[in-house]
């Protein structure tokens, strides 16, 4: 057996982890668990993990992409460290829903703008929940005034602006640095 590393360790944990959910009920493959925690895992690593062959990973994975389950692969990056003067926004809309589309026409015209990070339809006082980045507040004060307030069907907007991010995906954005993966 060869030495293990951090990391090596950490991927244990998380299969173990892993296993432990899905015995107490939680129906997630163990598969995307292990991607959604650390997307740049090899399909080889996923193999020995997985007690599969790196062919049936592979074949699996592709299968997840075609099916649209994968939707893709992202980096959870601290902006703060990048980009100190980028501002982020969490904006809450009433909507009136149209007619044979209900709120979807509405939540695709807006997931069109490029400032837009994400649209979710949501419970409660509001129905939809946007994820906006802009270079300043003056930004994304215009990108709602001119933009989004016009929208047919847009009664009401709030907006939040972020002040400090301190988790994203499941990672810890400040406090203690990970490893290159981001995993602790």
């Amino acid at each position: 057996m060869t030495n293990m590393h951090n990391g090596d360790i950490m991927i244990l944990y998380i299969l173990t982890y892993i296993i432990y959910m899905e015995r107490k009920g939680h129906n997630m493959d163990a598969l995307l668990k292990l991607l959604k925690t650390n997307a740049r895992i090899s399909n080889a690593e996923l193999a020995v993990l997985l007690n599969e062959t790196e062919a049936a990973v592979a074949a699996k994975i592709a299968d997840y992409e075609k099916k649209g389950i994968i939707k893709g692969y992202s980096t959870i990056i601290n902006d703060d460290l990048v980009n100190k003067d980028q501002v982020v926004a969490y904006i809450e809309l009433k909507v009136t829903p149209q007619a044979r589309f209900g709120y979807d026409q509405i939540a695709k015209t807006i997931s069109g703008y490029d400032e837009v990070e994400s649209v979710a339809l949501m419970s409660g006082a509001y129905d939809l929940a946007i994820t906006v980045l802009g270079q300043n507040i003056r930004d994304i004060s215009s990108f709602v005034a001119q933009r989004l307030a016009p929208i047919d069907g847009v009664i009401s907007t709030t907006t939040h602006f972020f002040l400090q991010k301190y988790k994203e995906n499941g990672i810890l954005l400040c406090g203690e640095p990970g490893d290159e993966r981001g995993m602790y």
